[in-house]
Formats: structure tokens, sequence, C-alpha cells
């Protein structure tokens, strides 16, 4: 995914410094309707990743308060649970924090292709 959104914002960070001046009206309204529709696939996949990261940051909760709460001979295999959703928080975090700040990066990026045509008076 990490791959897919670089080479979507690349591509179009390239035409807006590239061809947008030059490039009819048409093509650039192309452009942006095709950038808006993948804008949103891409708000979908962080809005599941906002769960994802939610429900796994909750259950690292729990298994925190299990550890208090188990009895001793239950002790690593409570620890050992805790580092494996320890480790997938962070990885989910991470993915996460990509996909927000990607996502409003590209929020710019449509402002900037809006904001040419608005100067043409085209929408």
């Amino acid at each position: 995914m990490k791959k897919y959104v670089l080479e979507v914002m690349t591509a179009v960070q390239k035409y807006i410094d590239g061809e947008m001046k030059d490039a009819p009206c048409e093509k650039t309204l192309e452009v942006l309707n095709e950038f808006e529709k993948k804008i949103e696939y891409f708000q979908h996949e962080r809005h599941i990743h906002l769960l994802v990261t939610l429900a796994f940051a909750t259950w690292l909760l729990f298994e925190i308060f299990c550890l208090f709460v188990l009895p001793v001979e239950f002790l690593f295999a409570g620890i050992l649970l805790v580092a494996i959703f320890f480790g997938l928080t962070i990885g989910y975090v991470m993915h996460y924090y990509f996909l927000e700040n990607s996502v409003q990066k590209m929020y710019h990026m449509r402002d900037e292709i809006r904001s040419f045509l608005n100067k043409d008076k085209v929408i």
C-alpha cells in the first residue's frame, strides 16, 4: 500500500509541476477526478487502519491488565501476548501515521489543482 500511495502522489506531483500549466483544462479535470477517487480510496483505507489500530491498542491494554490478574503460572504467556500486541500496535500506528500524513498531503495537492482550474474559471 505504501508503494502505491507514493506512486500516486509522485505521478500527480509530476503532473502539477510539469504538464498542468500547458495541458488543456479537460485533461486537468480528468486528472483531478481520478485523483479525487483515489483520495476517497485512501481515506477508506485510513479509516479501516484506524479501527484496526484501535482494536490492537485495546487488546494490548487488556493484556497488560491481565498481567496483574493472571496467576503466576500464566505470566510467561501473558508477557508473550503483551509483546506480540505491542509489536503489532506499533506497526499499525506507524502505517496509520503514514496514511494520515499522505492523505493530508493529497488534500493540498488537490487544492493546488483546483485553484489552478479556478484561476481559469473552469470549476
